[in-house]
């Protein structure tokens, strides 16, 4: 009998190992990753937009911690999602249009690897938004990171609207015929076999909305209905007349003529926009009821954002890419339900950046923060209303016409904008907001003597970054110019040898690309 017993006491031992080792005792908590696309942080509700409806969204913030100064630290979707992913500035990636497609070795010490190869069950689906480098493995199809997850429902390129033409997703399309909602109801079937794999699970989810085409599910046309919306105080040509020559010599000053060609397109365009952003909204309600249906809803942080924020005509601007407050800022929450009462509800001021993401997530799920990423964990900031020391981040553009690549520095209540470029047109140019109190940027303190002090703190930092920028920036994909032009004082003769395309050279670039793409289809 008491060999019986000391064999049962060793199988019960054994059997508590075991199933320990698979994961089925695991209590970490499960985390969601979700992603919108060109969502500015002043279209959302609970930033006080009453305009426009996002329950779940308000919701969330609610439930969780709001925090009101997010900023992507490069506003173009393949840089911002490689920053996301990796913890890391652009000028590390190396990974951006113009520039690079990411290092695998990059990827692999990104978030969803790092929880895998700690014994989560990952998914991701949606817009990827770059490419892999090409290398011999096959966790990579077609330059996607498909064997890099347990479950797989992304997409190259931009995605696609229809989810019939996603074929990751396709199977959803009957009845949810919009990806959107789409995605939602993989995330529900996601849950489901995670919560059966017995380990906790982190699912990433990238929405293609509202990127254009303005392009919105009509199941949401009653939402909008008739409805008539305002424009921002700093809408329009005649509220840029303040802004640097440089910001204004791009596309993004240029193009997007929908925003301005009548108060009619304007009124489209803001509506399916909007609209868009509402099918995200709904999609997120979607998963919090599965995640509750499936009884894990008290062991599920969510953190909602966006890869960067969206003009809308603001300054007379359309799409992303500078750094000013439209374009730059997204909606930023994350909901612990395990936090306290007095820690739901709450706002923070303290600027946060897209690089923070992988850094607080490796943190909820217990695992070390490599030394590699520049982002900081939020999770003392969620705790505490000052959990983090942190006197700015960095902004950069290295995408585009030449005239808009810049650096920019960003602290609670400044932001210091150095715009490089110079030519028979225009100077290297300054400019300084005091976002706090001027947060439609409609006053450049550059050349105000009442904040000669705080402009020259502001250039401290900026220098500080600089140099940060070129002892730790990579060498290759072109990134070795940047140590040039991004210096204050660095003479122009000398950066006119690491100029590339002004907008005039690009715009005969691709209209030339346009027709040798014509001939060829002929």
């Amino acid at each position: 009998m008491k060999n019986r017993g000391t064999f049962l006491l060793m199988f019960l031992v054994l059997f508590v190992v075991s199933k320990s080792a698979l994961g089925q005792n695991d209590e970490r908590p499960n985390i969601i990753f979700l992603l919108s696309d060109d969502q500015t942080s002043v279209a959302t509700g609970c930033y006080g937009n009453d305009q426009v409806k996002t329950p779940n969204m308000d919701q969330l913030a609610k439930d969780g911690v709001l925090f009101l100064n997010h900023y992507n630290t490069t506003s173009i979707c393949m840089a911002s999602r490689a920053n996301i992913l990796t913890g890391m500035y652009e000028y590390k990636t190396g990974c951006n249009f113009m520039h690079g497609d990411l290092a695998v070795d990059k990827f692999e010490n990104s978030y969803p690897v790092l929880l895998k190869d700690a014994g989560y069950f990952t998914g991701f689906a949606g817009k990827v938004g770059f490419v892999l480098e090409e290398t011999e493995t096959e966790k990579i199809e077609d330059g996607l990171p498909v064997g890099y997850f347990d479950k797989w429902g992304g997409g190259p390129g931009q995605t696609i609207y229809e989810t019939a033409k996603n074929p990751t997703i396709k199977e959803y399309a009957k009845e949810y015929p919009h990806s959107t909602r789409a995605y939602g109801a993989w995330a529900g079937d996601f849950i489901k076999e995670a919560k059966s794999s017995g380990k906790p699970f982190c699912m990433s989810i990238s929405f293609k909305a509202p990127h254009l085409p303005f392009t919105p599910d009509p199941f949401f046309d009653e939402v909008y209905e008739g409805q008539t919306y305002k424009k921002p105080d700093n809408y329009g040509v005649e509220n840029a007349t303040h802004l640097a020559p440089q910001a204004k010599s791009g596309r993004q000053y240029n193009s997007y003529d929908f925003w301005r060609a009548s108060e009619e397109s304007y009124q489209e365009a803001i509506r399916k926009y909007n609209q868009l952003i509402h099918g995200v909204d709904y999609a997120i309600g979607m998963i919090r009821k599965s995640l509750a249906e499936q009884g894990v809803d008290k062991n599920t942080i969510i953190i909602f954002t966006s890869d960067n924020g969206y003009s809308c005509g603001a300054h007379n601007l359309g799409g992303k890419v500078l750094p000013y407050e439209e374009a730059s800022r997204s909606p930023f929450i994350i909901y612990d339900p395990r936090t306290p009462e007095s820690q739901r509800g709450v706002q923070r001021k303290m600027v946060t950046a897209n690089i923070d993401m992988a850094p607080t997530i490796l943190t909820y799920a217990g695992i070390a923060i490599p030394k590699n990423m520049d982002g900081e964990n939020l999770v003392p900031l969620v705790e505490k209303e000052k959990g983090i020391k942190r006197d700015h981040i960095a902004l950069t553009n290295m995408w585009g016409n030449d005239e808009i690549q810049a650096l920019t520095v960003v602290t609670e209540d400044y932001k210091y904008i150095y715009w490089q470029y110079t030519d028979d047109r225009m100077q290297p140019t300054e400019e300084l907001f005091h976002i706090s109190k001027d947060k439609l940027e409609m006053h450049n303190l550059a050349q105000d003597g009442a904040y000669k002090t705080t402009l020259t703190k502001m250039r401290k930092l900026y220098d500080a970054r600089y140099k940060s920028m070129v002892k730790d920036g990579m060498k290759a994909n072109d990134y070795a110019k940047y140590a040039v032009l991004f210096d204050r004082k660095a003479p122009e003769s000398l950066k006119k040898q690491y100029r590339t395309l002004n907008y005039e050279q690009l715009l005969k670039q691709e209209a030339e690309d346009r027709k040798n793409k014509n001939i060829h289809k002929k």
